[in-house]
């Protein structure tokens, strides 16, 4: 009797250590899916020359490495672009800065010509260009060729403010080909891996399209800057 009263009590307590090895391990993997979501790199791309949405002197920065030819970064403009910018950039609170990225080689680098030419020559427009560019993206082939001259000069004629002579001129003799490697070296420097990638001041998130993550970061760092 004594045998089986203290195996069972044996069982009982292995049991118990067992359930609660369980435990610390589920608490553990939950703490590290919320920190994977985020990875401090320190510091943020230089916004100086870049494309800028919002106060120059907003306590808080988010930056976009995307591409043109990137479907998910025209999703990610259409769905937590806009909430970004009435939470936040409307306000004061955050400024936008977009950083072209060349993953899709020829094309990418005929959009981010054409940009960085509309930002300098008529910067009023730019967002709105921007905006144009990523609209005319085909929703079901996005690889096909798309981003063509006659396409850029296209969407450019929407807007009067442009000199569609001058952006034409400008693709021809790549004059903003310096921005663009500028561009391509932050690429290499903060070793952006996929597009979109969001940077909220020095914190780059693994899921852009987490806006709840997107907004207690900038919670967070709106908090630190007022102690």
């Amino acid at each position: 009797m004594k045998n089986k009263n203290s195996g069972l009590k044996t069982a009982v307590i292995l049991t118990i250590i067992i359930l609660g090895l369980l435990s610390t391990l589920v608490v553990i993997n939950s703490m590290r899916s919320e920190t994977t979501n985020e990875t401090s790199v320190g510091k943020l791309p230089p916004t100086e020359g870049q494309p800028l949405l919002g106060e120059n002197d907003a306590p808080v920065t988010v930056v976009e490495f995307g591409d043109f030819k990137c479907p998910a970064c025209k999703a990610w403009g259409e769905t937590v672009f806009p909430e970004l910018v009435d939470d936040y950039v409307d306000n004061g609170k955050v400024k936008f800065s977009y950083i072209n990225v060349l993953y899709h080689g020829e094309e990418s680098e005929l959009g981010s010509l054409a940009a960085e030419s509309v930002l300098k020559n008529s910067p009023d427009v730019y967002w709105d260009f921007h905006k144009g560019l990523f609209k005319e993206q085909p929703s079901l082939n996005h690889d096909a060729l798309w981003i063509t001259q006659e396409k850029i000069l296209e969407v450019a004629s929407n807007f009067p403010s442009i000199d569609v002579e001058k952006l034409q001129m400008d693709i021809e003799q790549q004059s903003a080909i310096e921005e663009v490697n500028n561009d391509a070296e932050l690429v290499k420097e903060f070793n952006i891996q996929k597009t979109p990638t969001i940077m909220v001041n020095g914190i780059m998130l693994e899921d852009p399209f987490d806006y709840k993550k997107i907004k207690s970061l900038i919670e967070k760092e709106l908090e630190g800057g007022n102690k």
